[in-house]
């Protein structure tokens, strides 16, 4: 016989938090919460919750602004401006997206790009926001 005792009997790993279970309802929810998330100035919040979405979801054009939105919001320009020309590509009437990649180009030195589509912005919906940007000469 040996002095060593028998070693424990195997305790199953306890529960924790693994893998999340996805489900559109969920996806709805996490794209609500990023809104909530952005408005609270949590951008990068904002982006983890919409990485799921989007990768569920790759199509959806409102996901998709509202991330170039986040990345817009937490200075990662490069990133915005793929997102938003992804959204002009799907929907070239979208004068919010023309804006806000105007602001895009405008905050990275490029005005000219900025000036075009401030005036795309403009053309399309004629806000006093969009129309003060475009700067038309009389």
């Amino acid at each position: 016989m040996s002095d060593t005792p028998p070693p424990p009997p195997q305790q199953p790993p306890a529960p924790g938090p693994g893998p999340r279970e996805t489900s559109p309802e969920t996806h709805v929810i996490d794209y609500r919460a990023a809104e909530r998330l952005l408005a609270a100035r949590d951008p990068r919040g904002a982006l983890r919750l919409l990485d799921s979405v989007i990768a569920a979801h790759p199509e959806n054009t409102a996901a998709r602004l509202l991330r170039a939105r986040a990345f817009f919001a937490s200075a990662q320009l490069r990133a915005a401006e793929r997102e938003f020309a992804l959204v002009l590509e799907r929907e070239p009437d979208n004068a919010f997206a023309h804006f806000a990649l105007a602001r895009t180009h405008e905050r990275s030195g490029r005005h000219e790009q900025a000036r075009r589509h401030f005036r795309l912005a403009a053309a399309l919906d004629p806000q006093p926001e969009y129309l003060a940007a475009a700067r038309f000469e009389k």
